[in-house]
């Protein structure tokens, strides 16, 4: 089996030496650059698993790396963010950065949040389930989503968030909860939930006809969110259906 390939943008080499000594240790294999350019090059050539990109960074800082990356890749970005700069965490995720992992930080935690999060991004394609709600068709085996017949582009985690409400319908999910189940995290690693709200505003902008309004990934008060119930709607939407595909 492929190791899973990192790739590593720090303009720090000390950085980038500790976090690749430790992820090789770990059994990835571990692609690394210093700047926004060379990060651009090295994500094209290689097409890694999973992407730990800084945001101070010459030539190209950070954002504009992650906001070009996503123009052609769903594949999960961690930010490394300055310690106490909420501005900047915010602005990484609304760009479709999937978390941040903040400075000074510790290897082990770096380890840990790419572990779970790539965990939660190969999942088992074998049960596939397809979901008609008014425009929206999810298919969780092709993990693909088509709003009236054009394909929807979302990151990894988008989807994964998504997948989790939707086969869900009607049931209210907490921050803590989502956290869990989607990005592999308890709250005693991970106390800021605000990257789900920043996920969740992101997936309404791409299915939601009027963001401001959901209908579709609606907010339960007191509690999370929730995807319509769609599966008690008296046949205004159909029910999802659900069939064995072949592995391989």
């Amino acid at each position: 089996m492929d190791r899973q390939k990192i790739l590593v943008i720090d303009d720090e080499a000390s950085i980038r030496q500790i976090v690749e000594t430790r992820l090789k240790l770990a059994g990835y294999e571990v692609i690394t650059a210093a700047d926004g350019v060379e990060a651009l090059e090295q994500a094209a050539t290689h097409q890694p698993n999973l992407i730990v990109l800084d945001i101070m960074m010459p030539k190209l800082d950070g954002f504009e790396v992650c906001r070009e990356l996503r123009k052609n890749m769903t594949t999960p970005i961690i930010m490394l963010t300055a310690k106490g700069d909420i501005t900047d965490r915010i602005a990484a995720l609304e760009l479709g950065a999937d978390d941040y992992v903040v400075k000074p930080f510790s290897p082990r935690e770096l380890e840990a949040r790419i572990k779970a999060v790539l965990r939660r991004t190969h999942t088992d394609q074998a049960k596939q389930t397809v979901i008609n709600v008014d425009k929206l068709t999810i298919d969780t085996g092709k993990r693909q989503v088509l709003k009236g017949g054009e394909k929807v582009k979302l990151t990894e985690m988008e989807f994964n968030l998504l997948e989790l409400l939707a086969t869900n319908p009607g049931r209210a999910y907490s921050r803590s909860e989502i956290l869990h189940q989607v990005w592999g995290y308890r709250l005693s690693q991970y106390s800021d939930t605000r990257v789900v709200d920043v996920h969740i505003s992101r997936l309404r902008s791409k299915l939601e006809d009027d963001p401001s309004a959901p209908e579709l990934i609606l907010t339960a008060r007191g509690t999370g969110y929730m995807f319509q119930n769609y599966s008690s709607s008296g046949g205004a939407a159909p029910s999802p259906s659900t069939s064995e595909s072949p592995v391989g």
